[in-house]
């Protein structure tokens, strides 16, 4: 009766790991505050007239990294004003490091100046991150007086 009771326990906690694991894909959250400069291939991807740079943080071996990257491309390709870059991190753990980036595929929106706008933890889904990015590619005039 023992061994029932553990499996059940098991497969509750793994549903409930699970369910939690999948709320928090692909959620957008506020932009963190730097701490220190952006790490040189960050900065570098960067274009003075483009309004907002997505930068996608990658690993070699991460499936959800390709899901993202077919997210993000046409998503930018067919959006003016939005730029998508990807840095594969395998072999420069620093720059994740440097960025606050605890897994992959994060993504972070820059401004051309390098602030930036808000981050992505895991797969985005695409209407979501135009919406929220919304404010930046298409700002407000502001009004005459």
């Amino acid at each position: 009766m023992i061994g029932v009771w553990v499996v059940l326990g098991v497969l509750v906690a793994g549903t409930a790991a699970g369910l939690l694991l999948r709320a928090r894909n692909g959620r957008i959250s506020a932009a963190r505050k730097p701490e220190r400069e952006l790490p040189e291939p960050v900065a570098r991807a960067l274009e003075p007239g483009t309004p907002v740079t997505l930068v996608q943080i990658s690993t070699t071996f991460c499936a959800p990294c390709r899901h993202t990257r077919a997210v993000l491309e046409p998503l930018a390709e067919r959006t003016e004003g939005l730029r998508h870059v990807e840095l594969d991190v395998t072999d420069q753990p620093e720059v994740a490091q440097a960025l606050g980036v605890l897994r992959t595929p994060t993504t972070l929106a820059f401004s051309p100046s390098g602030t930036e706008l808000l981050r992505i933890s895991g797969v985005p889904k695409g209407a979501a991150v135009l919406e929220a990015l919304d404010e930046h590619l298409h700002p407000v005039p502001e009004q005459s007086k």
